[in-house]
């Protein structure tokens, strides 16, 4: 692509001036025809958010966001950008992007009109035409719409009254790009009316000036339901204004929750090599957000972010990789008790109501975790609790759980694979339950089975597990609830989903 340099050669090159607007419509129906995907990297919105957003740009409408936290609102308004033109024509020297062929500032206008053909044009790329501001209870007026500025007024020797001494903000200065506002109802009510003009009349006054500036604009807002009740609201008459509201969701599936983990995930490369994480594991990570959001004890207006998933599985594989490092091996696969250090990842991310309060977080994410490997289990496995009543078929734990009768199994939290391996052979038939049962499964993820129908006893109450910072334990029930040992789980009918 040519760069003609002057207003001149801009003219000549056949150049035509298009709003933003009409920018991003065009781009998006040459995206559409070419078959090509609205954004790269969001997963799960395919038939709910994206047709939204596709209707939103071809109509020409200012966006609203509208969804619990970690849901991609802000990564979906910064990929819009990708929808503007590569290159944008601009007078060099305008604060305000001016377009060559219609201008609207006054430096502009004296620059056409001194220079005429010979004004010199810059060209600004697609990824500056992007300005996101987070709405914070300081924001004033100024920085979006902009103020005199004594200082320019003393520099250049002008009086208040002359335009030339305005300070424009961060609206105008984002003329002819995209401008996002990020949880708009942080926003103050006497802040957001002053966008009312731009949105409606599609200009806007700065304050002791007579002139408007007819600014083009594609406005993006984000905002959290929680926050219409709990820290603010979007007052009614800029709410009216938004032309689309678009509600946001999380993953409708574990599956959809996985690719977006996976994808998000920030691990070392060197750790990716050293640390084998099966699909079992990455299950259980995205359950355990699952049982997160229809928890009593989970404030669910403040939603569980898909940030969440992402520590937690990053905690996890940290933990087999120290257990690795301490061992002196060059290689290890994720275990169920390397779950433990999710914890951390939980307690900072999940809103508690007072019943959570009363528990305490540790307590909760516990009892998230041990409801996720039960459940999970369930999926996977018979019933246990419906094995043991059957009679017309025997009872597919009876050999494994006739072991704890008067033994027990410690497996170490540190213990190098051979002797997690070890400890696990002792127990008979746990392994053929694994292999009857999952036969395509190799024998480093059978490992991680055979650890997981332990858990998945103990959660249903076949076997007594007692917890402690080194070990787990796995004996008779009788004679783990005797033990000092136990496990952090909550009273019985404390939202004891199966």
């Amino acid at each position: 692509m040519s760069f003609p340099p002057t207003l001149g050669d801009l003219k000549k090159s056949g150049y035509g001036s298009r709003s933003v607007k009409e920018e991003l419509r065009a781009n998006l129906i040459a995206r559409i025809r070419a078959k090509q995907p609205l954004f790269e990297g969001i997963h799960g919105y395919e038939h709910t958010v994206v047709p939204a957003l596709e209707r939103a740009i071809l109509a020409g409408h200012s966006i609203n966001l509208l969804g619990l936290r970690g849901q991609a609102k802000t990564r979906m308004a910064r990929s819009l950008v990708q929808l503007l033109d590569e290159w944008m024509p601009v007078i060099e020297g305008s604060e305000i992007n001016d377009d060559p062929l219609a201008p609207i500032s006054r430096f502009a206008k004296e620059q056409i009109a001194i220079h005429g053909d010979r004004t010199p044009i810059a060209w600004v790329h697609r990824d500056q035409r992007y300005t996101e501001k987070l709405a914070t209870p300081d924001v004033t007026v100024a920085d979006l719409i902009g103020d005199s500025d004594p200082i320019k007024a003393a520099n250049l020797k002008l009086d208040y009254s002359d335009e030339r001494v305005i300070h424009f903000g961060l609206i105008p200065r984002s003329h002819r790009g995209i401008f996002v506002i990020n949880e708009l109802p942080d926003l103050q009510p006497r802040i957001q009316v002053a966008l009312f003009n731009i949105l409606q009349e599609g200009d806007v006054q700065i304050r002791g000036f007579k002139l408007r500036l007819p600014l083009d604009i594609q406005f993006v807002f984000t905002a959290n339901p929680e926050d219409y009740t709990n820290r603010g609201a979007i007052i009614t008459p800029l709410k009216d204004r938004i032309q689309s509201q678009i509600l946001t969701h999380y993953p409708p599936t574990i599956e959809m929750g996985m690719k977006i983990t996976a994808q998000e995930l920030r691990s070392p490369k060197e750790q990716a090599t050293r640390v084998r994480v099966p699909d079992l594991i990455r299950v259980l990570v995205e359950r355990i957000a699952l049982e997160a959001r229809e928890s009593e004890f989970v404030d669910r207006k403040s939603g569980v972010s898909a940030r969440l998933t992402i520590s937690a599985l990053e905690s996890v594989i940290s933990a087999a990789e120290l257990r690795a490092l301490k061992n002196g091996e060059e290689r290890t696969v994720a275990r169920i008790g390397d779950l433990q250090a999710v914890v951390p990842a939980i307690t900072g991310k999940i809103e508690l109501v007072y019943e959570g309060e009363q528990e305490g977080p540790e307590k909760v994410a516990h009892h998230l975790l041990s409801l996720a490997i039960r459940n999970v289990f369930s999926e996977l496995f018979p019933d246990p609790v419906k094995a043991r009543k059957q009679k017309a078929r025997p009872d597919p734990y009876a050999g494994v759980i006739a072991y704890f009768d008067g033994s027990s199994c410690d497996l170490m939290s540190d213990a190098t694979d051979k002797v997690h391996a070890k400890s696990l052979a002792t127990i008979p038939g746990l392994m053929e339950l694994v292999e009857e049962r999952h036969a395509y499964l190799d024998a480093e993820e059978r490992l991680l089975w055979a650890e997981f129908v332990l858990h998945g006893l103990a959660e249903h109450s076949r076997i007594g597990r007692s917890t402690l910072q080194e070990k787990v334990t796995f004996s008779d029930l009788f004679q783990a609830m005797l033990g000092a040992g136990g496990d952090d789980d909550m009273e019985e009918g404390d939202d004891g989903r199966s």
